[in-house]
Protein backbone atom coordinates (compact mmCIF):
# COMPACT_ATOMS: atom_id res chain seq x y z
CA UNK A 1 0.00 0.00 0.00
CA UNK A 2 1.57 3.04 -0.81
CA UNK A 3 1.84 5.95 1.90
CA UNK A 4 1.68 9.64 1.39
CA UNK A 5 5.24 11.94 1.64
CA UNK A 6 3.83 15.24 -0.01
CA UNK A 7 1.64 16.76 -2.25
CA UNK A 8 2.92 15.02 -5.00
CA UNK A 9 5.16 11.87 -3.65
CA UNK A 10 3.81 8.58 -2.09
CA UNK A 11 6.09 6.06 -0.97
CA UNK A 12 5.50 2.36 -3.12
CA UNK A 13 8.79 0.53 -1.77
CA UNK A 14 9.47 -2.43 0.26
CA UNK A 15 9.92 -2.90 4.01
CA UNK A 16 11.95 -6.33 4.92
CA UNK A 17 11.20 -6.98 8.45
CA UNK A 18 12.97 -10.52 7.49
CA UNK A 19 16.15 -9.40 6.81
CA UNK A 20 19.42 -9.73 8.74
CA UNK A 21 22.43 -10.14 6.31
CA UNK A 22 22.95 -7.71 3.04
CA UNK A 23 25.50 -7.17 0.65
CA UNK A 24 26.27 -10.83 0.89
CA UNK A 25 27.15 -11.90 4.57
CA UNK A 26 28.89 -8.46 4.70
CA UNK A 27 26.57 -6.25 6.20
CA UNK A 28 24.25 -6.99 9.51
CA UNK A 29 20.79 -5.56 9.06
CA UNK A 30 19.08 -6.84 12.61
CA UNK A 31 16.41 -4.51 12.63
CA UNK A 32 15.66 -5.12 9.02
CA UNK A 33 15.59 -2.98 6.27
CA UNK A 34 13.13 -1.28 3.47
CA UNK A 35 13.43 -0.84 -0.16
CA UNK A 36 11.94 2.65 -0.59
CA UNK A 37 10.73 3.59 -4.03
CA UNK A 38 8.59 6.67 -4.90
CA UNK A 39 6.22 7.71 -7.15
CA UNK A 40 5.33 11.40 -8.47
CA UNK A 41 2.37 12.57 -9.53
CA UNK A 42 1.68 15.78 -11.14
CA UNK A 43 1.19 15.85 -15.11
CA UNK A 44 3.78 13.87 -15.28
CA UNK A 45 4.20 10.76 -13.37
CA UNK A 46 7.47 9.42 -12.19
CA UNK A 47 8.82 6.36 -10.59
CA UNK A 48 12.12 6.91 -8.39
CA UNK A 49 13.28 3.33 -7.81
CA UNK A 50 12.43 -0.01 -7.86
CA UNK A 51 13.28 -2.86 -4.70
CA UNK A 52 15.12 -5.78 -4.74
CA UNK A 53 14.74 -8.45 -6.85
CA UNK A 54 13.26 -10.93 -4.33
CA UNK A 55 10.23 -8.67 -4.10
CA UNK A 56 10.21 -7.53 -7.89
CA UNK A 57 6.76 -9.31 -8.89
CA UNK A 58 5.32 -8.42 -5.81
CA UNK A 59 6.83 -4.95 -6.49
CA UNK A 60 5.10 -4.39 -9.71
CA UNK A 61 2.12 -5.98 -8.84
CA UNK A 62 1.36 -3.51 -5.82
CA UNK A 63 2.08 -0.84 -7.94
CA UNK A 64 -0.27 -1.59 -10.44
CA UNK A 65 -2.93 -1.89 -8.06
CA UNK A 66 -2.30 2.04 -7.18
CA UNK A 67 -1.84 2.93 -10.83
CA UNK A 68 -2.16 2.40 -14.42
CA UNK A 69 1.03 1.23 -15.32
CA UNK A 70 1.20 2.70 -19.20
CA UNK A 71 0.46 6.29 -17.20
CA UNK A 72 4.38 6.14 -16.03
CA UNK A 73 6.18 8.94 -18.39
CA UNK A 74 9.72 8.70 -16.87
CA UNK A 75 11.63 6.16 -14.37
CA UNK A 76 14.35 7.72 -12.87
CA UNK A 77 17.31 5.47 -11.26
CA UNK A 78 19.48 7.47 -8.82
CA UNK A 79 21.51 4.08 -8.45
CA UNK A 80 21.84 1.34 -10.46
CA UNK A 81 23.02 -1.78 -7.21
CA UNK A 82 20.41 -4.49 -7.41
CA UNK A 83 18.60 -3.62 -4.47
CA UNK A 84 17.70 -0.45 -5.93
CA UNK A 85 17.15 -1.38 -9.60
CA UNK A 86 16.16 -5.34 -9.19
CA UNK A 87 12.86 -5.20 -9.89
CA UNK A 88 13.14 -3.20 -12.80
CA UNK A 89 12.99 -5.62 -15.59
CA UNK A 90 9.83 -7.09 -14.02
CA UNK A 91 8.80 -3.37 -14.97
CA UNK A 92 9.95 -2.57 -18.08
CA UNK A 93 8.02 -5.97 -19.53
CA UNK A 94 4.95 -3.86 -18.88
CA UNK A 95 6.35 -0.63 -20.10
CA UNK A 96 8.82 -1.23 -22.88
CA UNK A 97 10.11 1.89 -24.40
CA UNK A 98 9.59 4.06 -21.56
CA UNK A 99 12.72 6.65 -20.97
CA UNK A 100 14.91 5.69 -17.76
CA UNK A 101 17.01 8.76 -16.26
CA UNK A 102 20.38 7.92 -15.03
CA UNK A 103 24.19 8.88 -15.33
CA UNK A 104 26.11 7.79 -17.75
CA UNK A 105 27.63 5.81 -15.34
CA UNK A 106 24.27 4.12 -14.28
CA UNK A 107 23.46 3.04 -18.17
CA UNK A 108 26.81 1.46 -17.94
CA UNK A 109 25.84 -0.67 -14.81
CA UNK A 110 22.60 -1.13 -15.82
CA UNK A 111 23.28 -2.70 -18.99
CA UNK A 112 25.90 -4.64 -17.44
CA UNK A 113 23.54 -5.92 -14.80
CA UNK A 114 20.55 -6.54 -17.06
CA UNK A 115 21.74 -6.64 -20.64
CA UNK A 116 18.87 -4.72 -21.81
CA UNK A 117 19.26 -2.15 -24.38
CA UNK A 118 16.52 0.15 -22.34
CA UNK A 119 15.85 3.88 -23.54
CA UNK A 120 18.16 5.39 -21.45
CA UNK A 121 18.10 9.11 -20.71
CA UNK A 122 21.79 9.79 -19.35
CA UNK A 123 21.48 13.23 -17.00
CA UNK A 124 24.42 14.94 -14.98
CA UNK A 125 24.26 17.92 -12.19
CA UNK A 126 21.68 21.05 -12.96
CA UNK A 127 19.95 19.10 -15.79
CA UNK A 128 15.86 18.84 -15.09
CA UNK A 129 12.77 17.31 -15.47
CA UNK A 130 9.76 19.56 -15.88
CA UNK A 131 6.55 17.54 -14.40
CA UNK A 132 3.74 20.24 -14.08
CA UNK A 133 3.73 22.03 -10.95
CA UNK A 134 7.29 20.63 -10.04
CA UNK A 135 10.52 20.38 -11.66
CA UNK A 136 12.64 17.37 -10.63
CA UNK A 137 16.85 18.59 -10.71
CA UNK A 138 19.25 15.95 -10.79
CA UNK A 139 22.30 16.28 -8.66
CA UNK A 140 25.29 13.73 -9.55
CA UNK A 141 26.79 12.14 -6.36
CA UNK A 142 29.82 9.64 -7.44
CA UNK A 143 30.96 7.47 -5.17
CA UNK A 144 28.33 7.37 -2.46
CA UNK A 145 28.54 4.79 -2.66
CA UNK A 146 28.87 3.54 -6.16
CA UNK A 147 30.44 5.90 -9.44
CA UNK A 148 26.79 6.12 -11.17
CA UNK A 149 25.11 7.51 -7.96
CA UNK A 150 23.12 10.31 -7.83
CA UNK A 151 20.50 12.66 -6.03
CA UNK A 152 17.00 14.03 -7.46
CA UNK A 153 15.46 17.13 -5.96
CA UNK A 154 11.67 17.56 -6.32
CA UNK A 155 10.88 21.59 -6.04
CA UNK A 156 7.40 22.64 -4.76
CA UNK A 157 7.51 19.88 -2.22
CA UNK A 158 10.76 20.20 -1.19
CA UNK A 159 11.76 16.34 -1.16
CA UNK A 160 15.66 15.44 -2.06
CA UNK A 161 15.67 11.71 -3.02
CA UNK A 162 18.94 10.85 -1.96
CA UNK A 163 19.66 7.09 -2.78
CA UNK A 164 21.94 5.14 -0.56
CA UNK A 165 23.13 8.82 1.23
CA UNK A 166 21.11 9.63 5.11
CA UNK A 167 19.80 6.04 4.49
CA UNK A 168 19.53 3.04 7.75
CA UNK A 169 18.80 -0.40 7.43
CA UNK A 170 15.93 -0.19 9.56
CA UNK A 171 12.47 -1.38 9.06
CA UNK A 172 9.62 0.17 10.50
CA UNK A 173 5.35 0.60 9.81
CA UNK A 174 5.72 4.48 10.37
CA UNK A 175 7.81 6.23 7.02
CA UNK A 176 9.18 9.24 9.68
CA UNK A 177 11.79 9.43 11.26
CA UNK A 178 9.32 11.31 13.66
CA UNK A 179 7.37 7.90 14.00
CA UNK A 180 10.32 5.32 15.74
CA UNK A 181 12.52 4.98 18.50
CA UNK A 182 15.42 7.92 17.65
CA UNK A 183 17.79 6.20 19.91
CA UNK A 184 17.69 3.56 17.51
CA UNK A 185 17.17 5.06 14.01
CA UNK A 186 20.50 7.15 14.73
CA UNK A 187 22.25 4.04 15.64
CA UNK A 188 21.33 2.62 12.78
CA UNK A 189 21.90 5.80 10.80
CA UNK A 190 25.65 6.03 12.18
CA UNK A 191 26.72 2.12 11.24
CA UNK A 192 25.12 2.67 8.11
CA UNK A 193 27.18 5.42 7.48
CA UNK A 194 30.15 3.78 8.74
CA UNK A 195 30.06 0.35 7.08
CA UNK A 196 28.79 1.96 3.12
CA UNK A 197 29.85 5.49 3.52
CA UNK A 198 32.45 5.99 5.31
CA UNK A 199 35.18 5.14 2.82
CA UNK A 200 34.22 8.29 0.48
CA UNK A 201 34.14 10.37 3.78
CA UNK A 202 35.76 12.97 1.61
CA UNK A 203 33.27 13.22 -1.08
CA UNK A 204 30.42 13.15 1.37
CA UNK A 205 31.82 16.25 3.51
CA UNK A 206 32.33 18.14 -0.28
CA UNK A 207 28.58 16.98 -1.18
CA UNK A 208 27.17 18.46 1.89
CA UNK A 209 28.83 21.55 0.65
CA UNK A 210 27.52 21.40 -2.71
CA UNK A 211 24.75 21.02 -1.13
CA UNK A 212 24.51 24.17 1.39
CA UNK A 213 25.72 26.39 -1.48
CA UNK A 214 22.34 25.13 -3.64
CA UNK A 215 20.47 26.62 -0.64
CA UNK A 216 17.50 24.07 -1.76
CA UNK A 217 14.41 23.90 0.78
CA UNK A 218 14.77 20.68 1.63
CA UNK A 219 11.39 19.69 3.67
CA UNK A 220 12.06 15.66 3.34
CA UNK A 221 14.82 13.64 2.88
CA UNK A 222 13.64 10.37 1.39
CA UNK A 223 16.67 7.61 1.34
CA UNK A 224 16.53 4.50 -0.45
CA UNK A 225 16.59 2.50 2.64
CA UNK A 226 15.07 2.95 6.32
CA UNK A 227 12.71 6.01 7.34
CA UNK A 228 12.68 9.49 5.64
CA UNK A 229 13.73 12.92 7.38
CA UNK A 230 11.38 14.68 7.89
CA UNK A 231 11.30 16.03 11.91
CA UNK A 232 14.37 18.66 11.39
CA UNK A 233 16.16 16.80 8.08
CA UNK A 234 18.51 19.06 8.73
CA UNK A 235 19.65 16.70 12.10
CA UNK A 236 20.62 13.98 9.62
CA UNK A 237 22.70 16.30 7.37
CA UNK A 238 24.59 17.71 10.83
CA UNK A 239 25.47 14.10 11.67
CA UNK A 240 26.54 13.19 8.18
CA UNK A 241 29.10 16.91 8.97
CA UNK A 242 30.60 15.26 11.64
CA UNK A 243 31.01 12.27 10.74
CA UNK A 244 32.58 12.79 7.58
CA UNK A 245 34.78 15.02 9.86
CA UNK A 246 36.28 12.03 11.54
CA UNK A 247 36.34 13.27 15.26
CA UNK A 248 37.15 10.29 17.64
CA UNK A 249 35.42 10.30 20.61
CA UNK A 250 37.31 9.46 24.27
CA UNK A 251 36.83 5.85 23.75
CA UNK A 252 39.21 2.53 23.51
CA UNK A 253 38.21 -0.33 21.59
CA UNK A 254 39.70 -3.50 22.88
CA UNK A 255 39.12 -6.44 19.94
CA UNK A 256 40.74 -9.95 20.41
CA UNK A 257 39.76 -13.25 19.71
CA UNK A 258 41.13 -16.29 21.73
CA UNK A 259 41.42 -19.56 21.65
CA UNK A 260 41.79 -21.15 25.25
CA UNK A 261 41.40 -17.64 27.35
CA UNK A 262 45.21 -16.40 27.15
CA UNK A 263 44.33 -13.55 25.02
CA UNK A 264 40.90 -12.67 26.44
CA UNK A 265 42.79 -12.43 30.12
CA UNK A 266 45.17 -10.11 28.33
CA UNK A 267 42.31 -8.10 26.87
CA UNK A 268 40.58 -7.49 30.38
CA UNK A 269 43.81 -6.78 31.96
CA UNK A 270 44.96 -4.44 29.98
CA UNK A 271 41.45 -2.63 29.88
CA UNK A 272 42.03 -2.49 34.01
CA UNK A 273 45.38 -0.58 33.55
CA UNK A 274 43.32 1.99 31.19
CA UNK A 275 40.47 2.02 33.74
CA UNK A 276 43.17 3.20 36.43
CA UNK A 277 44.87 5.37 34.53
CA UNK A 278 41.80 7.54 33.09
CA UNK A 279 38.70 6.86 34.09
CA UNK A 280 36.90 9.21 31.93
CA UNK A 281 37.69 7.62 28.66
CA UNK A 282 35.09 4.76 27.61
CA UNK A 283 36.73 1.31 27.51
CA UNK A 284 34.67 -1.67 25.52
CA UNK A 285 36.64 -4.83 25.43
CA UNK A 286 34.76 -7.11 22.10
CA UNK A 287 35.10 -10.28 20.43
CA UNK A 288 36.06 -10.70 17.02
CA UNK A 289 33.97 -13.66 16.73
CA UNK A 290 30.79 -13.51 19.63
CA UNK A 291 30.01 -9.79 18.75
CA UNK A 292 28.40 -8.11 15.27
CA UNK A 293 31.43 -7.18 12.92
CA UNK A 294 29.50 -4.25 11.56
CA UNK A 295 28.91 -2.90 15.08
CA UNK A 296 32.45 -3.99 15.56
CA UNK A 297 33.55 -1.25 13.02
CA UNK A 298 30.79 1.43 14.42
CA UNK A 299 32.26 1.37 18.21
CA UNK A 300 36.10 1.37 15.95
CA UNK A 301 34.72 4.32 14.52
CA UNK A 302 33.91 6.13 17.63
CA UNK A 303 36.95 5.18 19.40
CA UNK A 304 40.01 7.64 19.41
CA UNK A 305 42.34 4.20 19.66
CA UNK A 306 42.10 0.59 19.25
CA UNK A 307 44.53 -2.67 20.64
CA UNK A 308 43.77 -5.27 18.75
CA UNK A 309 44.66 -8.95 20.22
CA UNK A 310 45.17 -12.24 18.92
CA UNK A 311 46.70 -16.08 19.91
CA UNK A 312 49.49 -16.75 17.28
CA UNK A 313 47.94 -19.62 14.81
CA UNK A 314 49.58 -21.50 12.61
CA UNK A 315 52.87 -18.08 12.35
CA UNK A 316 49.84 -15.52 12.21
CA UNK A 317 46.34 -14.59 13.57
CA UNK A 318 43.38 -15.81 13.85
CA UNK A 319 40.70 -15.85 11.20
CA UNK A 320 38.40 -13.97 12.71
CA UNK A 321 40.67 -11.08 13.83
CA UNK A 322 42.23 -11.21 9.61
CA UNK A 323 38.78 -10.55 8.30
CA UNK A 324 38.71 -7.36 11.17
CA UNK A 325 41.75 -6.07 10.09
CA UNK A 326 40.94 -5.92 6.63
CA UNK A 327 37.48 -4.98 6.76
CA UNK A 328 39.20 -1.90 8.97
CA UNK A 329 41.38 -1.08 6.31
CA UNK A 330 38.69 -1.25 3.63
CA UNK A 331 37.15 1.31 5.89
CA UNK A 332 39.96 3.74 5.54
CA UNK A 333 39.62 5.00 9.62
CA UNK A 334 41.31 8.32 10.43
CA UNK A 335 42.75 10.28 13.51
CA UNK A 336 43.17 6.89 15.22
CA UNK A 337 45.81 5.05 17.58
CA UNK A 338 46.43 1.83 17.62
CA UNK A 339 48.68 -1.21 19.02
CA UNK A 340 48.61 -5.04 19.38
CA UNK A 341 48.49 -7.83 21.70
CA UNK A 342 48.69 -11.62 21.73
CA UNK A 343 49.48 -14.79 23.72
CA UNK A 344 51.66 -17.19 22.02
CA UNK A 345 53.29 -20.63 22.65
CA UNK A 346 56.48 -21.34 20.29
CA UNK A 347 56.06 -18.36 18.02
CA UNK A 348 54.76 -15.14 18.89
CA UNK A 349 53.92 -13.28 15.35
CA UNK A 350 50.68 -12.30 15.57
CA UNK A 351 50.42 -8.65 17.06
CA UNK A 352 53.86 -8.04 15.11
CA UNK A 353 51.90 -8.86 12.09
CA UNK A 354 48.96 -6.74 13.49
CA UNK A 355 51.21 -4.17 13.54
CA UNK A 356 52.17 -4.00 10.03
CA UNK A 357 48.34 -4.36 8.84
CA UNK A 358 47.37 -1.56 11.37
CA UNK A 359 50.41 0.88 10.33
CA UNK A 360 49.53 0.05 6.52
CA UNK A 361 45.70 1.27 7.08
CA UNK A 362 46.20 4.69 8.49
CA UNK A 363 46.47 3.98 12.60
CA UNK A 364 49.11 5.60 14.35
CA UNK A 365 50.72 3.04 16.42
CA UNK A 366 51.72 3.73 19.63
CA UNK A 367 54.41 1.13 20.07
CA UNK A 368 55.16 -2.44 19.21
CA UNK A 369 52.81 -4.09 21.40
CA UNK A 370 52.49 -6.76 23.87
CA UNK A 371 52.86 -10.63 24.17
CA UNK A 372 52.26 -13.05 26.67
CA UNK A 373 53.57 -16.98 26.30
CA UNK A 374 51.08 -19.37 27.10
CA UNK A 375 48.85 -18.14 29.62
CA UNK A 376 49.32 -15.30 31.44
CA UNK A 377 50.12 -15.18 35.43
CA UNK A 378 50.20 -13.07 38.15
CA UNK A 379 52.88 -11.18 37.04
CA UNK A 380 51.74 -11.22 33.44
CA UNK A 381 48.43 -9.71 34.07
CA UNK A 382 50.08 -7.55 35.93
CA UNK A 383 52.45 -6.35 33.19
CA UNK A 384 49.11 -6.32 30.65
CA UNK A 385 47.95 -4.10 33.23
CA UNK A 386 50.98 -1.59 33.39
CA UNK A 387 50.47 -1.53 29.87
CA UNK A 388 47.09 -0.70 29.75
CA UNK A 389 48.26 2.16 31.97
CA UNK A 390 51.14 3.00 29.65
CA UNK A 391 48.76 2.97 26.78
CA UNK A 392 46.19 5.32 27.83
CA UNK A 393 48.80 7.94 29.18
CA UNK A 394 50.14 7.64 24.88
CA UNK A 395 46.76 8.54 24.04
CA UNK A 396 45.39 10.92 26.35
CA UNK A 397 48.68 13.05 26.23
CA UNK A 398 47.97 16.76 24.96
CA UNK A 399 51.00 16.91 23.00
CA UNK A 400 49.88 13.87 21.07
CA UNK A 401 46.16 14.74 20.98
CA UNK A 402 45.33 15.48 17.36
CA UNK A 403 45.91 19.37 16.45
CA UNK A 404 42.99 21.28 14.63
CA UNK A 405 43.05 20.70 10.98
CA UNK A 406 45.14 23.53 9.27
CA UNK A 407 43.59 25.29 6.63
CA UNK A 408 45.23 23.63 3.15
CA UNK A 409 47.11 25.68 1.37
CA UNK A 410 46.59 26.91 -1.79
CA UNK A 411 48.32 25.19 -4.68
CA UNK A 412 47.95 22.33 -6.97
CA UNK A 413 45.40 19.04 -6.35
CA UNK A 414 44.91 16.10 -8.54
CA UNK A 415 41.64 15.18 -8.93
CA UNK A 416 40.27 11.36 -10.33
CA UNK A 417 38.09 11.86 -13.28
CA UNK A 418 35.69 8.96 -11.99
CA UNK A 419 35.04 9.19 -8.12
CA UNK A 420 36.38 12.83 -7.24
CA UNK A 421 38.92 11.87 -4.81
CA UNK A 422 41.29 14.65 -4.84
CA UNK A 423 45.31 13.98 -4.09
CA UNK A 424 46.66 17.04 -2.07
CA UNK A 425 50.77 16.60 -1.95
CA UNK A 426 50.22 18.44 1.61
CA UNK A 427 48.68 15.25 3.27
CA UNK A 428 49.84 12.30 1.13
CA UNK A 429 48.22 9.56 1.73
CA UNK A 430 48.55 7.50 4.62
CA UNK A 431 46.65 4.51 3.14
CA UNK A 432 49.58 3.62 1.10
CA UNK A 433 52.23 5.15 3.73
CA UNK A 434 52.59 8.39 1.08
CA UNK A 435 54.19 11.13 3.38
CA UNK A 436 52.71 14.33 3.40
CA UNK A 437 54.99 16.63 1.48
CA UNK A 438 55.10 14.18 -1.28
CA UNK A 439 54.42 15.29 -5.46
CA UNK A 440 52.36 13.66 -7.54
CA UNK A 441 54.72 12.89 -9.92
CA UNK A 442 56.77 10.86 -7.25
CA UNK A 443 54.04 8.66 -6.66
CA UNK A 444 54.58 5.28 -7.14
CA UNK A 445 53.45 3.87 -10.92
CA UNK A 446 51.40 1.00 -9.16
CA UNK A 447 49.19 3.71 -6.86
CA UNK A 448 45.89 3.45 -7.55
CA UNK A 449 43.25 5.81 -6.09
CA UNK A 450 42.16 5.35 -2.63
CA UNK A 451 38.45 5.63 -3.31
CA UNK A 452 37.85 3.44 -6.61
CA UNK A 453 41.20 1.98 -7.36
CA UNK A 454 41.90 4.20 -10.68
CA UNK A 455 45.58 4.50 -11.37
CA UNK A 456 47.49 7.81 -12.10
CA UNK A 457 46.41 8.16 -15.48
CA UNK A 458 43.11 8.92 -14.88
CA UNK A 459 44.03 12.14 -12.77
CA UNK A 460 43.82 15.38 -13.54
CA UNK A 461 45.71 18.65 -12.32
CA UNK A 462 43.10 21.00 -10.44
CA UNK A 463 44.12 25.05 -9.36
CA UNK A 464 42.79 25.88 -6.58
Amino acid sequence: MEKKVSEHVTWVGKVDWELKRFHGDELSTNRGSSYNAYLIRDRKTVLVDTVWGPYDKEFVERLSEEIDLASIDAVVMNHSEVDHSGALRELMRRIPGTPIYCTAKGKEILQGYWHEDWNFVTVKTGDELELGQTTLTFIEAPMLHWPDTMFSYLSGDGVLFSTDGFGQHYAAEGLFSDTVDKGELMYEAEKYFVNILHPYAQNVARKLKELEAMTLPIAVIAPSHGVLWRDEPKEILEKYRAWAEGKPENRITILYDSMWGSTRAMAEAIAEGIGSADPTVTVKLMNAVKDDKNDILTEIFRSNAVLVGSPTVNYGCTYAIAGMLEMMRGLRFRNKKAAAFGSYGWSGDAPGQITEHLRESGFEMVNEGIRVKWAPDGEARSACREYGKAFAEAVGDKKNEEEPTPEPPKGKKYACSVCGYEYDPAVGDPTRGIPAGTPFEELPDDWRCPICRMPKERFKEKEL
